[in-house]
């Protein structure tokens, strides 16, 4: 079974829970952000990832970041060295009127990479830099932060496009997430018909 023991304790943030790749989307999440609980549930959910995890600390930032790197630092120790995944994913999810797509490699090169191909880039781009989450405090920013150390510490590309934006940060953030979980669940299957590591320098750090 792949999977990990979550477990990350500093003087900031207290993190533990459990992941487990090939799973049914059984997931259990209290960060003490209710965006970032419904966003990661959508995210594991979708994925059918089982997804249990409990945050606390001191401030926002820290615990959303700390998020990241404990949830990337999961996903990379229950892949192991990577032998037979598919490596790539790609998904596209339609929110209402958003339209986001999500694609994935599992490179051990991290990046974070957003592009707006909508026709409204402009009230896009207003979108995520000037509303938040529901009125709650919970920013686009927020998400980016947790986006950013997760892909640094799972050791993933992941690049996602804003094709359709006639919504609001809610709608835009949950496609996102959603597109998210349906491309890496691709990404982490096994090919039977793959031969040990895909690449061919014969390793994925």
């Amino acid at each position: 079974m792949r999977m990990a023991v979550i477990k990350r304790k500093t003087n900031e943030v207290h993190i533990r829970g459990e992941l487990v790749i090939d799973g049914k989307g059984i997931t259990d999440v209290k960060t003490g952000f209710e965006p970032l609980n419904h966003l990661l549930t959508l995210f594991a959910f979708h994925g059918l990832f089982d997804f249990s995890l409990t945050a606390e600390g001191d401030l926002a930032h820290h615990i959303i970041e700390d998020v990241g790197i404990a949830t990337g630092k999961a996903f990379k120790e229950a892949l192991g060295d990577k032998s037979g995944i598919n490596r790539y994913g790609s998904f596209s999810v339609a929110m209402d009127k958003v339209v986001v797509e999500a694609n994935i490699d599992i490179s051990g090169r991290p990046t974070l990479h957003r592009e707006i191909s909508a026709a409204n880039k402009f009230a896009i781009n207003d979108i995520l830099t000037h509303t938040t989450f529901d009125n709650t405090d919970f920013t686009f920013k927020d998400s980016e932060e947790f986006l950013e150390a997760f892909v640094q510490h799972a050791g993933i590309s992941l690049v996602y496009n804003i094709k359709s934006g006639e919504g609001d940060l809610h709608h835009i953030l949950e496609a996102l997430f959603k597109s998210m979980g349906k491309a890496l669940d691709q990404a982490t299957q096994i090919d039977p018909r793959r031969q040990g590591i895909p690449s061919t320098k014969g390793i994925i750090d």
